[in-house]
């Protein structure tokens, strides 16, 4: 995909602007323009791929090793009662832009943002059912 169809192909090619907040050379961190909280920071491959499906495992450990970097800088300047590290894939989970990136969201009581469960936490799954899927999951397992 060209730079100019990727807007974050285009912020680490330098074709636009973003402020950075760090950068490896394989791992680009920098502030989201749409701020949802003060401090919220993108990291993303340098590499276009779509989604979590399609990242390399070391371009995976690289986004997470960037990721952790960033909350230890955000939580000495802002000092967050918490964070959040969210990553969507697909349309259905509220992905927008279709270059792989990790939301670093320093989080405040009350701030709003990312109400998972709006109507309370769901039941527990009944007896039997987390094995069972846990046992089918394990055959799909690689690496």
């Amino acid at each position: 995909m060209s730079a100019a169809a990727c807007p974050f192909c285009a912020i680490v090619a330098g074709e636009l602007p973003a402020a950075i907040v760090a950068d490896d050379g394989v791992v680009l961190a920098f502030m989201d323009l749409r701020q949802a909280v003060p401090g919220h920071v993108l990291v993303v491959p340098y590499r276009h791929v779509p989604d979590l499906y399609s990242l390399a495992p070391d371009e995976a450990a690289g986004v997470m090793r960037m990721a952790q970097r960033v909350a230890q800088a955000l939580r000495a300047e802002f000092d967050p009662a918490g964070l959040n590290l969210w990553q969507s894939n697909g349309r259905a989970a509220g992905q927008e832009v279709f270059h792989f990136h990790l939301h670093v969201q320093p989080r405040r009581v009350g701030d709003g943002l990312l109400r998972v469960y709006p109507d309370g936490a769901p039941q527990s799954a009944k007896a039997g059912e987390l094995d069972a899927m846990a046992q089918a999951l394990r055959t799909h397992l690689h690496g």
